[in-house]
């Protein structure tokens, strides 16, 4: 091989090295971009859905989701099963929760806070229904907390309102 041939081969390389280095760039961005919001449309889609099942009109839970709370749904810890405390306060809780952590996690508004709060209720539902942890539970768990570590992302309130505050901080 000349060296002409070898210099050409060798240039080839790295401008292939290059390209794919930029495909990767521009792949990084875009799922960078769309990451925080579709998790926190993943996580809150089945807690939006559940609350909205929850209701019997406005500011009235549905005697159904009374029920579960009062007769159906048990705490399973350290293999035995415990009824709820205070079941109709907890159904009003869990009705609120269900629908405001949901839309807070969709406008991307305390967007934390929010993943926060339904980690917490995961974790509940975990031991009011351990049979769901492979399918449901852990993955929304996961979502949770990668929305807890990543933040809101750039297609949320959250970053319009600290980006505007920010704005304001340097005008002053």
């Amino acid at each position: 091989m000349s060296t002409s041939s070898a210099e050409h081969s060798l240039s080839r390389a790295r401008g292939l090295d290059h390209a794919v280095h930029r495909a990767l760039g521009w792949l990084a961005w875009g799922a960078g971009l769309l990451a925080a919001p579709v998790a926190r449309l993943a996580v809150a889609i089945p807690f939006l859905k559940s609350g909205l099942t929850k209701w019997s009109g406005w500011f009235h839970v549905s005697p159904a989701a009374d029920f579960l709370f009062e007769s159906m749904f048990r705490l399973h810890i350290l293999g035995h099963r415990y009824p709820f405390p205070m079941p109709d306060v907890l159904a009003h809780i869990d009705a609120v929760g269900e629908i405001l952590l949901p839309v807070l996690l969709i406008a991307g508004l305390a967007t934390r806070f929010s993943a926060l709060a339904l980690l917490g209720m995961i974790a509940v539902i975990q031991l009011t229904d351990p049979s769901g942890w492979a399918n449901f539970h852990l993955p929304w768990a996961g979502l949770a907390l990668a929305i807890i570590t990543m933040g809101p992302g750039k297609a949320s309130l959250d970053f319009a309102i600290e980006s505007w505050m920010k704005k304001r901080r340097i005008s002053r």
